[in-house]
């Protein structure tokens, strides 16, 4: 069976899609800042050492929407945890949560249904089943879509309560855009299997134009119906 082209950029962009919304789900960096800390202590050692110099300390702090970390630049020195506080508890990220999630068990089950209507292995895909997935798919896309635009509108008032970085400016991160990409793929992806609604056009007779060949025996039915032999047994 030849699959149709919008079938197969479907079957490819969906799942791909739905890979980049799940790792952006669970990464944690999907708003970051630095801050800068002064620490008081000796700087050095030998000749001209000077006594209580101040030396700066830069920490990365980033939020994800099930994770916080912290760690100082140019080290491995890192801490994460669950996140917490103002921040789990502000209602544009639970919306956030749940529309993500709405969206990875939507993606998963479209891609089901989109393999399963087109059938690679029979002559005639099921072109309602895919079409149906692919509508899945274009939902599950435009509510990823809905929750990282939520959490980007609102990314530096969301539950802020960091007494320690008085001086924290929080930007975009990096997981927001491996979102933005995929939930764009899941829209074109769902798309492409919609056009599975359309009726397939097939060849037509050569004998009979009006006609068209059968799709799964090449053949044609009034050239069929002619050349058949008919017996007439009398007892």
């Amino acid at each position: 069976m030849h699959t149709p082209a919008s079938m197969v950029m479907g079957i490819v962009f969906a799942p791909l899609g739905l890979v980049l919304v799940f790792t952006a789900a669970i990464t944690p960096q999907w708003r970051e800042g630095q801050a800068r800390l002064g620490m008081t202590g000796v700087k050095g050692q030998g000749v001209g050492v000077r006594s209580g110099a101040v030396e700066a300390l830069l920490l990365l702090r980033s939020d994800g929407l099930w994770e916080s970390c912290v760690q100082v630049e140019h080290s491995e020195l890192k801490q994460c945890w669950p996140v917490s506080g103002p921040y789990q508890r502000d209602p544009r990220v639970r919306l956030a949560q749940g529309l993500i999630l709405s969206s990875l068990f939507l993606c998963g089950t479209g891609i089901v249904l989109a393999c399963i209507g087109v059938r690679c292995w029979t002559d005639i895909p099921m072109r309602g089943v895919a079409a149906t997935g692919g509508l899945l798919v274009v939902t599950a896309g435009l509510l990823s879509l809905t929750a990282l635009g939520v959490y980007t509108h609102n990314l530096a008032r969301l539950g802020i309560n960091y007494p320690r970085f008085p001086h924290l400016i929080l930007r975009p991160a990096g997981s927001l855009y491996f979102g933005w990409l995929g939930s764009c793929l899941q829209v074109v992806g769902g798309i492409a299997l919609m056009f599975s609604f359309k009726r397939a056009r097939y060849p037509t007779c050569p004998a009979c134009p009006e006609l068209t060949v059968c799709p799964a025996c090449r053949s044609c039915p009034e050239i069929t119906k002619h050349d058949t032999e008919v017996y007439e047994v009398s007892c």
